[in-house]
């Protein structure tokens, strides 16, 4: 079998992080639409798909307009892990990831995400499962993605990210937060850097990338490959090209993009509208779907008004009417341009 060609990386590469809840298909595809060059799936449950729980196959909704999509796993040892990985390699997937960084107690307690960086026996067991799926898959073709360790003080990123590359990743993700810490706090993206320098696999570096200008910054203070962008993207789907604008490595230059004035920001809600009913599994769809609105329209000087209105909504076609009422809006005052940065002297 033909090895898959690299997945991209660098300053015109952003990345959508695995964002449970939220990164399924309609918004990969709208990620994809505004510059996002790799999207990761929602974390999926080996455990899940081998026993055939009720849902768990959902998660594996793809289309070939979003390639390259990277699928992430989580499980707590290799013989959910392999078996799983055996069903989606069928399924056409050709790049993975392992979740070592999700703090959620329910799948803490089951041994999974962050609890397998919590101590060495968890360490054990992540590392066996990146050499056995590293073997079936072939080199570069699996990532992890993991947090600095379980709290305070408790920092193995380096010695860890060491050791994933000698069992065989092909890149790793470092979310520089302590799994006790949640999502609070500040991201040490200076752990980011450190990791950069330990190893020569690729490091994505994740963490408090809220503005275009947040993955920039990074790339400039960390050196890393590229960046991975979470909840920045759940505000703004435009912040990928937004960042490659501000990298100089814009793929969508002529694309209003949803920040850019209310009617770009409509276009961008009926668009992803457009593509949570195409792709729709379930009727639930749409209550998801309306769970991304009221980010997008924060900035907007009627936010919060939109946003009560949106947690109301019943329908499609009451949340076309709203996208109606933001297309209607004002011009909003422009933002302040910012100049491009060369960032190749930061790679590494």
């Amino acid at each position: 079998m033909t090895p898959p060609r690299p997945l991209p990386m660098g300053p015109g590469a952003p990345w959508l992080a695995p964002l449970a809840g939220y990164s399924d298909l309609a918004f990969r595809l709208l990620c994809r639409e505004y510059g996002a060059a790799v999207c990761c799936t929602e974390m999926v449950s080996a455990k899940g798909l081998v026993y055939g729980s009720p849902g768990t196959r959902e998660y594996l909704a793809t289309l070939e307009a979003e390639a390259p999509v990277v699928l992430q796993l989580f499980g707590p040892e290799s013989k959910f892990m392999l078996p799983a990985l055996d069903l989606c390699l069928s399924k056409g997937f050709e790049w993975f990831d392992i979740n070592a960084g999700c703090p959620v107690p329910k799948v803490v307690k089951t041994g999974c995400g962050a609890a397998l960086v919590r101590d060495e026996d968890g360490r054990s067991r992540l590392l066996q499962m990146v050499r056995d799926m590293a073997r079936q898959l072939g080199p570069g073709r699996l990532g992890v993605k993991y947090r600095l360790g379980w709290t305070t003080g408790d920092d193995v990123a380096v010695e860890l990210a060491c050791r994933l590359e000698e069992a065989g990743a092909g890149w790793i993700t470092l979310h520089p937060r302590h799994a006790t810490q949640g999502y609070g706090g500040q991201a040490r993206w200076e752990a980011i850097g450190r990791v950069v320098q330990a190893v020569s696999i690729p490091v994505l570096a994740s963490g408090d990338l809220f503005q275009p200008e947040d993955g920039v910054r990074c790339l400039e203070q960390t050196g890393a490959a590229g960046v991975m962008f979470a909840r920045g993207a759940l505000k703004n789907p435009g912040i990928f090209e937004g960042f490659r604008r501000l990298a100089g490595t814009s793929a969508l230059p002529d694309v209003p993009l949803p920040h850019d004035s209310p009617q770009a920001l409509a276009a961008c809600i009926r668009r992803h509208a457009s593509l949570a009913r195409e792709h729709a599994s379930s009727p639930a769809q749409f209550f998801r779907m309306r769970g991304f609105i009221p980010r997008y329209v924060k900035r907007l000087p009627e936010g919060g008004t939109l946003r009560r209105r949106l947690t109301l909504c019943k329908n499609w076609e009451e949340l076309e009417t709203i996208a109606a009422v933001i297309d209607a809006l004002p011009a909003m005052e422009p933002v302040e341009p910012v100049e491009p940065v060369d960032l190749a002297e930061y790679m590494p």
